[in-house]
């Protein structure tokens, strides 16, 4: 009796810290890549590639998922939002659960996020489309060449990881 309750903890107790162990993400090169956490506390284990989620969405209106991918650029007034990229030149908008956080305005372009939420298909409409490319810089030209919705996928983040 004594053996199985010895054995019985052995196994608890390993597996308990398999699950909570949290391990880095890596870059392309399998180095550790610190990461910066923005929003709810979440860790990089279990994020699914752009094109597994891609896959996965196939079908759906939405999709709870955490998701590992590469920033294009981000709001550069309040970091309100963030693009990131899709499979063949896709581009997701990744917008943060209630406004309750932000990440940075500059300097994302190229990192590597993690991102924990849902994602789901949306008709977004002229004038968010003409609002994003505002906050994103864009030229009065280019934003007045906005004149058609966009279907797309959108991601509502819970928390977010980027890497530094």
């Amino acid at each position: 009796m004594k053996t199985t309750k010895t054995l019985l903890l052995a196994c608890t107790t390993f597996l308990t810290t398999v699950a909570f162990a949290q391990t880095p993400a890596r870059n392309a090169s399998g180095s550790a890549v610190p990461m910066k956490s923005y929003g709810e506390k979440i860790v990089p284990d279990g994020a699914v590639s752009v094109v597994q989620f891609t896959k996965m969405m196939d079908g759906r209106d939405s999709l709870r998922t955490k998701l590992a991918c590469e920033v294009i650029t981000s709001c550069t007034k309040k970091g309100c939002w963030m693009d990131v990229q899709l499979p063949e030149g896709k581009v997701m908008k990744v917008r943060f659960k209630d406004y309750g956080f932000f990440v940075p305005t500059h300097g994302l372009e190229g990192k590597t996020a993690v991102l924990e939420g849902t994602a789901y298909r949306e008709t977004i409409d002229v004038a968010t489309l003409q609002h994003y490319a505002h906050d994103a810089g864009k030229s009065e030209v280019e934003i007045a060449q906005i004149t058609e919705p966009q279907q797309s996928i959108t991601f509502t983040a819970d928390g977010v990881l980027i890497g530094d």
